[in-house]
């Protein structure tokens, strides 16, 4: 340099560091809620042995290619482990601690992704076989009489690629309840199996009901006020006739939640009413019956 007060020097110096790999223990918990825990048997002092063991495991995970993974590394956590979760714990010394605890984790999770596959490719051999359905739905109780009103409810319903979407919807029905075809069709039907049709037999097994004034059978007033109903179109179906899904009747099922929400307004009811006599709110416990009737959701408001 110019400066003759300040001088700079270069050096080059090979170094040689014999590295021993050693076994070191971990875990990998998948939750029900699709977390995952995992537990190593090194230690975090700064060297940053968490955040490699947290991108090994998202990375392992990852070739299940499943959907909704793309903030798949916040759902990763790294546990402290002690003698009770892994009996054998590694030693966090010679500067191999992060790529053993990697390489356990790495073999832990090959092991899972073995498992999950083999799980993934039977449900999706079954999804060609399974119709599926979602309601969201808003009724009104009338807490003197125990009628129940359908204020609104919202359908979207797999099938598949669809023969006939007016037909599978229901949109060619304007006027009449009888004009409901498929989804719709299927769907007020079961409010009647869940709400309306009594089944009533005397001690002789005979049927006492001889029509529908005493056989409540939906009728218009039965019909949500605002009835949406969407198809969804999920693709191909090997297993299925064009890739179709069946509409007929699975969509009765999803009437049980006419009887849930019911059910829910009739609970809300009776802690109010306890609140009022200034008793103990948990003695609100009641069963509902199928059908839940007039008369049986007015008994259970307790105002009679």
């Amino acid at each position: 340099m110019c400066n003759k007060w300040r001088q700079r020097g270069i050096s080059q110096v090979p170094i040689v560091h014999e590295v021993l790999l050693r076994s070191n223990p971990g875990k990998v918990s998948i939750l029900g809620d699709g977390s995952v825990a995992v537990e190593v048997g090194g230690i975090e002092l700064g060297q940053g042995l968490w955040t490699k063991v947290k991108q090994m495991t998202a990375f392992s995970l990852s070739a299940i290619k499943c959907d909704g993974m793309g903030d798949f590394l916040d759902k990763i956590r790294i546990i402290q482990a002690n003698t009770l979760s892994l009996i054998q714990e590694g030693l966090t010394a010679g500067s191999t601690t992060s790529e053993c605890s990697c390489e356990a984790v790495r073999i832990c999770c090959n092991i899972l992704v073995e498992r999950l596959t083999r799980i993934k490719e039977n449900l999706q051999e079954q999804m060609g076989s399974v119709e599926w359905g979602i309601l969201i739905l808003e009724v009104e109780v009338n807490l003197l009489t125990g009628q129940t009103t359908i204020l609104q409810s919202d359908i979207i319903y797999d099938c598949g690629q669809s023969l006939n979407p007016a037909v599978d919807l229901g949109q060619a029905s304007t006027l009449c309840l009888g004009c409901f075809l498929q989804i719709e069709g299927a769907f007020v039907q079961g409010i009647g199996f869940f709400m309306l049709e009594e089944y009533l037999s005397n001690s002789d097994g005979l049927v006492i009901p001889e029509g529908t004034w005493t056989y409540k059978i939906p009728t218009i007033e039965t019909i949500p006020r605002q009835f949406n109903v969407e198809i969804m179109n999920s693709g191909h179906h090997k297993k299925r006739l064009l890739s179709s899904k069946a509409s007929g009747e699975p969509p009765l099922l999803l009437a049980v939640l006419v009887h849930c929400a019911t059910r829910a307004v009739i609970k809300e009811a009776r802690k109010q009413l306890l609140r009022w006599k200034g008793l103990n709110e948990s003695d609100s416990t009641f069963q509902l019956e199928v059908p839940a009737t007039m008369s049986i959701v007015k008994k259970l408001q307790c105002l009679l």
